[in-house]
């Protein structure tokens, strides 16, 4: 049996500690993002309150549930059921916005099926791997029902589109399937064939070109495409070491675009500097150190790769969105797990950490 006591304490405390400051962040970065009264101004800290609220409950609630359970074929299927149902539902019924299909309305909150298929696509690789683990050299026996899985949604998400959604899960079970024992051949004939793919992909579309071309000179268009990466460096490079202060932004203020979601990150550094900005990628940094050591510890071969796969969602989410604020990648909407504005990529990324959570109790029970 789990035993509470024995969970990864650090990993818990980090993960909390940061769900909680992204309430500050959220609200310190939207107060100030249209000439609102005092009722509306707090609309977005609202909104992060309820999905914190509800994410902190479904992280207890899978801190509670044996992990063996999603092993289950029937959990497996019946969550890759869902997954793929919603995103193709959110195609056909969900709202255009900003050019694209990524969200249902419900009550004025927005609910992403992206956001709950990657943890569903976790959780069906780690179960087929676990099955299938000990032919992993049978290419077409053990990764056959992964590969029917990413056909089926990986094609829906890039519909919507989202590249980098795409590119992130194909990232993640690239790692689950190396870690399962896959030969490294494989991989490399892998890479091989799908880096062109996904270039040939992302240069499909003329607005992605020009996203490339403004990565390798911002100033090419520093009023238009170029202007949001522009106006995040700025923010990042005039926060000094101490920063500006907790809510003194000077770029939330009309002049950086989605500050409270996609660019938090960047107010983050303006307002409190190197050393907010620093205490923020340590945070990360533990939670992907301590999923590793969790990982490791795992009792079984199942618990093994989902830990290894829920860290490296986050950890590598993470990492490309303070990649993208500090113009080290095309800028592309990505959210910082447990710190910017949205309630799926909340919720789920607790959840995951709750299931990360319980695993880590089961490996100090057989420990």
């Amino acid at each position: 049996m789990a035993r509470k006591l024995k969970s990864d304490r650090m990993l818990f405390y980090t993960t909390t500690i940061l769900a909680f400051a992204g309430l500050v962040m959220v609200y310190s970065a939207s107060n100030m993002l249209k000439p609102l009264d005092d009722a509306q101004s707090s609309v977005f800290l609202i909104k992060q309150i309820l999905f914190t609220v509800l994410g902190v409950a479904a992280m207890a609630a899978t801190m509670r549930i044996d992990y063996h359970a999603y092993q289950l074929p029937r959990v497996t299927l019946a969550l890759m059921g869902v997954a793929v149902v919603t995103l193709v539902a959110v195609l056909v019924f969900g709202p255009r916005i900003n050019g694209a299909r990524r969200w249902f309305r419900l009550g004025g909150i927005g609910i992403q099926p992206s956001e709950f298929a990657k943890i569903a696509i976790i959780i069906f690789t780690a179960a087929v791997l676990d099955r299938r683990m000990d032919r992993i050299k049978d290419v077409r026996y053990a990764l056959a029902p992964i590969a029917a899985a990413l056909a089926v949604t990986l094609p829906l998400i890039y519909k919507e589109p989202d590249l980098g959604t795409t590119i992130a899960i194909l990232a993640v079970v690239a790692v689950m399937i190396f870690a399962a024992g896959l030969p490294l051949k494989y991989l490399a004939g892998m890479t091989a064939i799908g880096v062109p793919v996904l270039a040939v992909l992302a240069l499909k579309e003329a607005y992605r070109v020009k996203r490339l071309l403004i990565f390798l000179n911002p100033d090419l268009d520093p009023q238009g495409d170029g202007f949001q990466i522009l106006q995040s460096l700025i923010a990042v490079g005039t926060g000094g070491i101490t920063g500006r202060g907790l809510g003194e932004s000077v770029q939330k203020m009309q002049y950086l675009p989605y500050p409270h979601s996609d660019f938090i990150f960047a107010v983050t550094a303006e307002e409190l500097g190197l050393v907010g900005a620093s205490l923020l990628l340590a945070g990360f940094a533990i939670i992907t150190w301590r999923g590793l050591r969790v990982s490791f510890r795992a009792p079984d071969a199942f618990g093994s790769l989902l830990a290894l796969g829920l860290t490296i969602m986050i950890g590598l989410q993470a990492f490309l969105n303070m990649s993208i604020v500090l113009g080290m990648l095309p800028t592309k909407g990505i959210a910082l797990p447990l710190i910017s504005a949205g309630g799926s990529s909340l919720i789920v990324s607790l959840a995951g950490m709750g299931v990360l959570l319980n695993i880590s109790q089961q490996a100090s029970a057989e420990g």
